[in-house]
């Protein structure tokens, strides 16, 4: 319910940033479903859950200090989000997450780990490890683009959101990662990048 809620509020950031979504077809509405995005901008995850809204919650591997921002904390629970220790090998998160992904839920983990802040970087192991955990989910591919324009306020920026199969069922978490990147390189985030 809160995330229906949360999302629903979250949705003037998809027409300010006259978001496009394509390939909502390959989500599947129930079973266990591994998203994998790339992840440029803060705001990646903002605009992947207002993209899958109509289709399916997310529950996100999130880096563990988000839920010690006052305010935050409370918002991150109730939306059902799993905090990560990042580095750490964080046992419970990825326990979490494939407890999620047995239940039939969809859980979101960016390969990277972390902003790329432009830089090309290599897939963490988070994605095997709920692989091969869970070997039934289905994994679909997030292409994210343009959300690292929403600082450059007042210039509006186009989101694209598009959603793809993996071009190889058995891919690696790198190989994921390089399909990705071949079709949206790693841009830097910042109101004058570069």
């Amino acid at each position: 319910m809160l995330y229906a809620i949360v999302s629903r509020l979250l949705l003037p950031l998809a027409w300010w940033g006259r978001m496009r979504v394509d390939g909502l077809g390959v989500v599947p509405r129930s079973g266990p479903l591994l998203v994998v995005p790339n992840h440029d901008s803060q705001m990646d995850p903002v605009v992947l859950g207002i993209a899958l809204r109509r289709v399916r919650p997310l529950r996100y591997l999130a880096r563990a200090d988000l839920w010690r921002i006052p305010g935050l904390a409370p918002i991150l629970r109730g939306l059902r989000q799993i905090p990560v220790e990042r580095g750490a090998g964080d046992v419970a998160a990825i326990q979490a997450a494939v407890d999620a992904l047995r239940a039939g839920e969809a859980v979101c983990i960016f390969p990277e780990g972390r902003l790329s802040r432009g830089e090309r970087l290599r897939a963490r192991s988070g994605v095997a490890r709920l692989r091969a955990a869970c070997p039934e989910a289905q994994v679909v591919l997030a292409l994210i683009s343009g959300t690292t324009d929403y600082v450059r306020f007042p210039r509006r920026p186009r989101v694209t959101v598009e959603l793809a199969a993996p071009p190889d069922a058995a891919g690696e978490p790198q190989a994921l990662l390089d399909s990705i990147r071949a079709r949206v390189p790693a841009v830097p985030a910042g109101r004058n990048p570069g």
